[in-house]
């Protein structure tokens, strides 16, 4: 199985536990693996026969926008299951980081694993 990738992606939104959090929106950063098989895509060089990172993307973009949680790994298990079901993807590997959150560390996130991975053909 081959992986689609989208590093670094970030996205806009109100996330939190605290009660200032709630009030505004913040930074998280996503990378997300994708399983796929790109085969028939490189042979006909059509997009279509893959999973469109552009629209994927900004499919991310817009879920973050429309929802507000109080944790990472609400949003994280909440977009897994929305990019699984609209994008038919049977496996990808998610990473949440919300930069700031602990002074002392550069980064602090999730990372999750949804569906099964199969095994290249």
């Amino acid at each position: 199985m081959d992986l689609v990738l989208i590093e670094s992606l970030g996205v806009d939104t109100v996330i939190g536990v605290y009660d200032w959090e709630r009030t505004i929106t913040q930074r998280l950063v996503l990378d997300l693996a994708l399983a796929t098989d790109i085969r028939p895509a490189a042979s006909a060089d059509d997009i279509t026969l893959t999973l469109d990172y552009a629209g994927i993307s900004e499919r991310v973009k817009v879920f973050a926008a429309a929802h507000d949680f109080a944790l990472v790994e609400t949003f994280a298990e909440r977009l897994a299951d929305t990019l699984r079901e609209e994008f038919s993807i049977s496996w990808l590997r998610l990473t949440v980081r919300k930069p700031g959150a602990v002074p002392a560390a550069a980064t602090v996130g999730v990372q999750i694993e949804r569906g099964a991975r199969a095994g290249a053909a």
